[in-house]
């Protein structure tokens, strides 16, 4: 769920008596071991000790994509690369890589982002995009129909997609399906749990890619997973929604993230569309009651979530639920939000501040993740935070949000924001890798690093998901509508 460039150490794990953990920043908890997912790689063993050594960022040339086009051709090949990483143990079914190399998750494969690489890979079109869709959504089946533990219709956090040696020596030599005809879960970090977040993606880019191909494999997998949300997180609790989902040993987790709530009314609405199944729209009804409860209107935007269920948890206030109820419930009262999170969360990285990465001379703008990381002055592996860090992903989101809405001067705002991204497009992530290749192309999740607020950051390596969320803005495309990928 949700990015680290230059070390692998336990991050500080802030506040988690106290804030929501986001989609990204699922805690696990798996028997002896913990980690946290820090969108940048982050292991601990038992006995606290970290793992890894501190490699350095590459900061090679910056490479010009060629206006508009060229930037949308260049992510759609980093998508694809980061897909067909390791073809020497991934010949079938398989999933991307989500992060470079050079962040240290290895071949760490999220479904979220991978969830997103379908939907933009859709959204271009083209004929070997729709394919390479196909073998991420083959992959999603897949994981769901060999879990190694259960059969109930859950995904993962995240899988192994290729062979590495994890830092305390143990090989991992399979690639996405193991030796033993099992999907290869991403145990070595952690990343063993179930959150509501990573099923609703994964069930909107199937349905989707039903939509595409009409092959009823994936509206059948779509469908399991709505079973599996309804039936193992459907809260009674007072603000009701949907809870968290379950950790690594299988253990409830009872907070309520709006971000997930919202994922959920966008899921539920395109499988009662598709399916005519009037108990979706029972779920979509008490997933968006759960984000009414969140709607501050005086102040614009949403609350994050719930620790409980019974109280509102008001601290941080990230951009996400703002981008995503625009694309998912398109309610004119919620719209506001846009606004709010364009200025509000508006910053500007100058390679000139003591706590940029950027390469002298350069400057990037866009938004950040959530109020937090405007003055968080964490350090994450003995590096500060930056809090002038844009993060690329929301930006791209943001002009998603924009372009969907579509009011006076949005166009031109999310052209902004876009000619930002396709600039750092150009001049960050040099010199990455995929499983061990040099890859070009991607977007970095953060001009610099930042931290969320919630316990993880993000850092400047080239990420599947900020790409996706790229060449969707690009496409003026809605993955959480039935129809809005063309």
């Amino acid at each position: 769920m949700p990015d680290d460039p230059q070390t692998h150490v336990m991050p500080p794990v802030r506040g988690l008596g106290h804030h929501v953990l986001g989609r990204r920043g699922f805690l696990a908890l798996t028997g002896a071991a913990t980690a946290v997912v820090a969108g940048a790689g982050a292991a601990a063993a038992h006995d606290g000790r970290s793992w890894g050594p501190r490699p350095s960022l590459p900061h090679g040339p910056g490479r010009h994509h060629g206006g508009a086009a060229g930037a949308e051709r260049a992510a759609v090949a980093f998508v694809r690369a980061a897909t067909d990483a390791y073809p020497a143990v991934n010949t079938g079914p398989r999933l991307a890589q989500s992060y470079t190399d050079e962040l240290g998750l290895f071949s760490t494969a999220f479904v979220y982002d991978n969830a997103l690489a379908v939907c933009a890979l859709l959204a271009d079109g083209r004929r070997s995009s729709v394919e390479t869709a196909r073998v991420i959504g083959d992959g999603l089946v897949f994981a769901q129909q060999h879990d190694p533990d259960h059969a109930d219709g859950r995904l993962r956090q995240g899988y192994n997609v290729g062979p590495y040696t994890f830092y305390d020596g143990t090989p991992q030599p399979d690639g996405f399906v193991r030796a033993d005809g099992y999907a290869n879960v991403g145990w070595q970090f952690g990343f063993l749990g179930t959150a509501v977040g990573d099923m609703a993606w994964p069930g909107i880019a199937l349905l989707q890619l039903y939509r595409a191909t009409r092959d009823p494999e994936y509206r059948d997998a779509a469908v399991r997973i709505g079973e599996w949300i309804v039936t193992t997180t459907w809260s009674t609790a007072p603000l009701g929604g949907f809870s968290f989902g379950v950790d690594g040993g299988d253990q409830p987790v009872p907070n309520g993230s709006t971000e997930h709530n919202v994922d959920c009314v966008a899921f539920f609405t395109m499988l009662r569309k598709v399916t005519g199944d009037r108990r979706w729209t029972a779920a979509a009804e008490h997933a968006l009651a759960f984000v009414d409860r969140m709607w501050e209107p005086r102040s614009g935007w949403f609350w994050t979530g719930t620790n409980d269920g019974v109280e509102i948890n008001r601290d941080p206030v990230p951009l996400d639920p703002a981008t995503w109820s625009r694309l998912a419930i398109r309610e004119r009262r919620y719209d506001g939000a846009l606004d709010w999170a364009a200025t509000a969360l508006a910053v500007t990285d100058d390679a000139a501040a003591p706590t940029s990465q950027l390469p002298d001379g350069e400057r990037v703008s866009g938004v950040t993740f959530s109020t937090a990381s405007l003055t968080s002055t964490a350090q994450y592996n003995g590096i500060t935070v930056h809090p002038d860090g844009v993060w690329l992903e929301g930006t791209a989101q943001l002009a998603t949000s924009l372009l969907d809405r579509d009011r006076r001067g949005d166009r031109h705002r999310a052209e902004d924001l876009l000619a930002q991204v396709r600039h750092a497009q150009d001049v960050l992530g040099g010199g990455q890798h995929l499983g061990g290749v040099a890859v070009d192309g991607g977007v970095v999740a953060a001009s610099s690093l930042l931290d969320t607020g919630f316990g993880f950051g993000y850092f400047q390596v080239q990420h599947v998901g900020a790409t996706s969320w790229f060449l969707l803005a690009s496409t003026r495309s809605n993955p959480m509508r039935w129809g809005g990928l063309g």
